[in-house]
C-alpha cells in the first residue's frame, strides 16, 4: 500500500493546477456574481480534453483512471466549484450510463461526441421523487419503433446547455423499481423542452434547470441496458457520481483552507497575527486533519471502481465525510476571517454557499447514512 500519486497522475494534476489558477482562478468570482460560464473558458477546457476525461480511447476520450478524474476534480473545484460540477455530472453521470449500459451502436454515436465536449446532463429528480427516486412518475410507452417520454424533470444540472439527456422514466400505471427505464434523449428532440432555470443560493455559474418531456419520441436504440433496468442504471451511475461530489468538496474545503490559513498570518490582533492564537490553530488543525481523512477515503473508492470491485459503501463514506468536512472547513474560514468573511469581496464567503448543496445533491447526507448502515449490515 502506498500513497504517491503516479507519474501521470502527478502530471495531470500539475497540468490542471497550472491551468485552473491562470484560467479560472481570475474568473471564479465574475463567473458566480453573473451566473455564468464564459464560451471561450469553456473552449479551452474541450480543447485540454476535460470533457473527455473518463471516456475510453477508443471513443475519443482520455481514458483516465478514476483517481487522476479525483485528483483533477479537486483542482477544478479548489478554483470554481460551479465550473467543476459541470465536467462532474457530464464525466460521470451523464455518460457513465451510455458508456456501460448503451448498445455499441449507441457508443459509437454519441461518446466521441460526448468526449469532444458536447455536454451530458442527468434526469432523474422530479418534484416528488428526490431522496426516493423510485416514485418518479415520467412515463415511458412502448411503441412499435421505440419509446414515447411524457413528464417533467426538477433540478437538472447542465440542462440548459446539455447536447443529450440521460432520461430515467416508467412504464405507466406502474410503481417500484422494477419497471423503470434509461433512455438518452438528444437535444432538439420534438417535445423537450427546458423550463425553469433556478437562482442558486452557489454554485451559482452552474446551470440548473427543469425539463419538459410531452410526446418525445424515442429511437428503441436508444434504450439503455434492457427494459427495466433504470434503476439500477441509475444507482451505479450515482455510485460513481458520489467519488466526484466528494472530491469538489474536498477542491472546495482545501480553498477554505488555504485562504484561512494565509488570512490568518497576515491579519494581527492584539499586536501578533491571529496565527498565533491557539483558538485559531485548533480550527486550522481540525480543517486539516478532517479534509486529509476524507481524501484518503476518497481515493480508496476510487481505487475500488478502478480495480471493478464493488464499491457503493466506500463511495457513500467519501461523500458524506468530504461534504460535511469541507462545510465544517467552510465555516471555520469564514470565521477566521471575522466580519470580512461575511463580504463578497473575500472568496470564502462564495465557497461557503457553494459547499452547501455538496450535502444535498447526488444522494442527500441522510440517503448516504442509510447506503452506508444497510451495507454493513449485510456485512455483518
Amino acid at each position: 500500500m502506498h500513497f504517491d500519486l503516479d507519474e501521470n497522475q502527478t502530471m495531470f494534476r500539475d497540468m490542471v493546477r497550472d491551468f485552473a489558477r491562470k484560467e479560472i482562478m481570475p474568473l471564479a468570482h465574475r463567473m458566480d456574481q453573473e451566473a455564468m460560464i464564459p464560451a471561450d473558458l469553456i473552449a479551452k477546457m474541450r480543447d485540454n480534453g476535460f470533457f473527455g476525461l473518463t471516456f475510453p480511447q477508443e471513443y475519443g476520450g482520455l481514458g483516465v483512471d478514476t483517481i487522476t478524474y479525483a485528483v483533477v476534480i479537486e483542482e477544478l473545484s479548489r478554483a470554481s466549484a460551479g465550473l467543476s460540477v459541470m465536467l462532474t455530472v457530464h464525466n460521470s453521470v451523464g455518460s457513465y450510463p451510455v458508456a456501460m449500459y448503451g448498445s455499441e451502436a449507441a457508443r459509437r454515436a454519441f461518446l466521441p461526441r460526448m468526449a469532444a465536449g458536447e455536454i451530458a446532463a442527468f434526469c432523474i429528480t422530479e418534484p416528488n421523487a428526490g431522496s426516493d427516486a423510485a416514485a418518479l412518475v415520467t412515463s415511458a410507452r412502448r411503441t412499435a419503433d421505440g419509446w414515447v417520454l411524457n413528464g417533467g424533470k426538477v433540478f437538472v444540472t447542465n440542462g440548459e446547455r446539455a447536447a443529450f439527456y440521460v432520461v430515467l422514466a416508467r412504464t405507466p400505471g406502474t410503481t417500484g423499481h422494477k419497471d423503470i427505464h434509461a433512455f438518452i434523449v438528444e437535444r432538439g428532440a420534438p417535445g423537450l423542452t427546458i423550463a425553469k432555470k433556478e437562482d442558486k443560493m452557489g454554485l451559482r455559474c452552474s446551470d440548473t434547470v427543469a425539463i419538459n418531456l410531452e410526446d418525445v419520441q424515442v429511437p428503441a436504440a436508444n434504450l439503455l441496458g434492457k427494459e427495466g433496468d433504470g434503476f439500477r442504471v441509475a444507482m451505479s451511475a450515482l455510485d460513481g457520481g458520489r467519488i466526484g461530489i466528494a472530491f469538489q468538496a474536498l477542491g472546495i474545503g482545501r480553498a477554505c483552507l488555504e485562504d484561512a490559513v494565509r488570512y490568518a498570518k497576515t491579519r494581527e490582533q492584539f499586536g501578533k497575527p491571529i496565527a498565533s492564537l491557539s483558538v485559531i490553530q485548533g480550527m486550522i488543525a481540525d480543517m486539516g486533519a478532517e479534509l486529509e481523512a476524507a481524501r484518503t477515503l476518497g481515493y480508496k473508492a476510487a481505487w475500488l471502481k478502478d480495480q471493478g470491485r464493488p464499491h457503493t459503501k466506500e463511495a457513500a463514506m467519501a461523500k458524506i465525510l468530504a461534504t460535511e468536512a469541507a462545510w465544517r472547513a467552510a465555516d471555520c474560514a469564514v470565521q477566521i476571517h471575522g466580519g470580512y468573511g461575511y463580504c463578497k469581496e473575500y472568496d470564502v464567503e462564495r465557497y461557503y454557499r457553494d459547499v452547501r448543496v455538496t450535502r444535498i445533491y447526488e444522494g442527500t447526507s441522510e440517503i448516504q447514512r442509510l447506503v452506508i448502515a444497510r451495507k454493513i449490515l449485510e456485512e455483518y
